[in-house]
């Protein structure tokens, strides 16, 4: 049986995180914008399993997307996750570099891509979401 309001409160916080990212990206705070990229993503998965009544544990979002049975995950969508993955600790903390603060290790690119990844795989979700609640057909997914 699947749980709307589950689902619906998961992915309100991944839109939400996912505004905080591009409002990071706008002001140039690059490495946070990545790792708000990856949350972003990371819960709007976990909206899915949720949604679905199961359980969402872990932060990979490669892997989360694994756990979704019966749906057959777009190379690119799982591609974008992998990326996103590797943002979740080198973005925040300095000993995940030899050097310097994680901000030296970002580019307003790099931040780009990631937003533009999560803002891809959540699309993706709520396509799925609308498919399993009878809204549409599975097509492009």
């Amino acid at each position: 049986m699947l749980d709307e309001n589950e689902y619906s409160r998961w992915l309100k916080a991944a839109k939400n995180t996912l505004k905080s990212a591009q409002g990071d990206l706008e002001r140039g705070d690059f490495n946070w914008a990545c790792f708000k990229a990856q949350q972003a993503s990371e819960l709007s998965v976990k909206a899915l399993l949720h949604g679905i009544g199961l359980p969402a544990y872990g932060h990979s979002v490669s892997k989360l997307l694994t756990n979704i049975p019966g749906i057959e995950v777009p190379e690119d969508i799982l591609q974008g996750a992998i990326t996103l993955d590797k943002y979740y600790v080198p973005a925040r903390y300095p000993n995940a570099w030899p050097e310097g603060s994680p901000h030296e290790y970002f580019s307003k690119s790099d931040a780009i891509r990631a937003v533009k990844y999560a803002e891809e795989i959540i699309k993706w979700v709520e396509e799925v979401w609308k498919y399993l609640t009878g809204g549409s057909n599975l097509g492009g997914v």
